[in-house]
């Protein structure tokens, strides 16, 4: 375990950080810091406390809405052996659900 000192809204903190975990915690670090000076120069709220709160909620709520976002759909991969029997497979049943309008090829 490893102590960094950090800034966050222009005062120094001493933080405690896994060996392997320095990185993650400074983007952290730099997410808070960016969170509330921008509360802060909007100029509507003055105490630290509430500007940690409000960005505390503003990061809550972003994480969250990436969470309960749908997984985009994976691009479609090739086949890998360059199968012609499920080639042929497919396209029969493509052209099967497509009777009414014509063959596929």
């Amino acid at each position: 375990m490893n102590q960094i000192e950090v800034r966050i809204m222009g005062q120094s903190y001493l933080l405690a950080s896994p060996d392997d975990g320095e990185d993650a915690l400074r983007e952290a670090v730099a997410r808070v810091d960016a969170a509330m000076c921008s509360i802060r120069d909007a100029g509507k709220v003055k105490a630290r406390e509430r500007i940690a709160v409000l960005a505390a909620l503003n990061l809550a709520y972003d994480l969250i809405q990436r969470e309960s976002a749908p997984a985009p759909t994976p691009a479609p991969t090739a086949m890998a052996d360059g199968d012609p029997e499920r080639a042929a497979h497919l396209i029969r049943r493509l052209d099967q659900a497509l009777a009414g309008d014509g063959l596929l090829l």
